[in-house]
């Protein structure tokens, strides 16, 4: 148990830093760029960026690990510790302070994952129960709330055009684990199982759409308005998919159903707080000043 906390904090701290390197570089690139592949295509090119995609990589080795010797239900909120790291460090690195209200938007954020994480506790299900109509109406659900996110955020600007973007990334992001989970059951049958499997196809696809929104909300605004919103989605919908499809079970009943509602309120709390905070505005057009005069890639 010892090594899966370590191994948890410590992909927490990579995430972190991983997710201030990427939006330090996206954050540069013109608002043209995004959610268009010219926008990955030019960052590939940023030492900076492929600095973070690394520590990326790094971290899911480590929560791998994790999760080798612990359950889910203790690694996924120790891992959400990350915000706990990324936005300060975000705040840091453009010389900037946060006060009260961000810092209070951070810890509620993070600690309401946490508790809404760990009264849940999702365990169980078999990825092999879904058939092909809970297969489209999970992927049809969501298109659709990534397709509304993405209108509401060209409707929106600053901090909250960042989050609506995040929500998207958020719901492919956690669509992409469902498909993953399911990859991996095919995985046990062998190779050829899961090469066969159209699950296998509609990962990589997710991965690279996934990537693409993420990249494009750290671009549209300070990590503060992206990260939030991403790491509070994407379980979410793992576990709601997870529950609906795979025939998961969480905890239910009291008092566990109000602490899940709690943490959950004080998760739109502390965005809702990081999004009108002034601070958190003003990084982002230092955070585009300061990525367009690195000089970390060639325009």
């Amino acid at each position: 148990m010892p090594i899966a906390v370590l191994a948890s904090l410590a992909a927490g701290v990579c995430f972190a830093v991983a997710g201030v390197l990427q939006q330090w570089a996206a954050g540069g690139r013109p608002d043209a760029e995004a959610l268009s592949p010219r926008l990955l295509a030019r960052l590939v090119r940023d030492r900076v960026w492929l600095g973070g995609i690394g520590l990326a990589v790094l971290a899911y080795g480590f929560q791998s690990l994790a999760l080798a010797y612990g359950p889910l239900s203790l690694v996924q909120p120790l891992i959400v510790a990350e915000l706990v790291f990324a936005v300060p460090l975000s705040a840091r690195l453009h010389r900037m302070r946060l006060g009260p209200r961000e810092w209070f938007g951070t810890v509620a954020v993070a600690a309401g994952l946490v508790l809404a994480l760990v009264s849940a506790r999702p365990h169980g299900g078999r990825p092999d129960a879904a058939d092909l109509l809970s297969w489209l109406l999970v992927l049809g659900a969501t298109a659709a709330l990534v397709g509304c996110a993405l209108a509401a955020a060209r409707l929106l600007s600053g901090p909250w055009r960042a989050s609506a973007t995040a929500l998207a990334a958020g719901a492919v992001m956690g669509t992409q684990s469902v498909l993953l989970a399911a990859t991996v059951d095919r995985l046990r049958h062998g190779l050829l199982a899961a090469l066969s499997a159209w699950q296998t196809y509609a990962l990589v696809l997710a991965s690279v759409g996934g990537l693409l929104l993420i990249q494009s909300a750290f671009q549209q605004g300070p990590l503060a308005s992206s990260m939030t919103v991403l790491d509070a989605m994407e379980p979410v919908v793992a576990v709601t998919v997870g529950t609906a499809v795979f025939g998961e079970t969480i905890h239910t009943g009291w008092p566990v159903t109000a602490v899940t509602a709690a943490g959950l309120a004080l998760v739109v709390a502390g965005v809702a707080s990081l999004d009108s905070s002034p601070v958190i505005a003003a990084l982002r057009g230092r955070g585009a000043a300061s990525g367009r005069g690195g000089g970390c890639e060639e325009r």
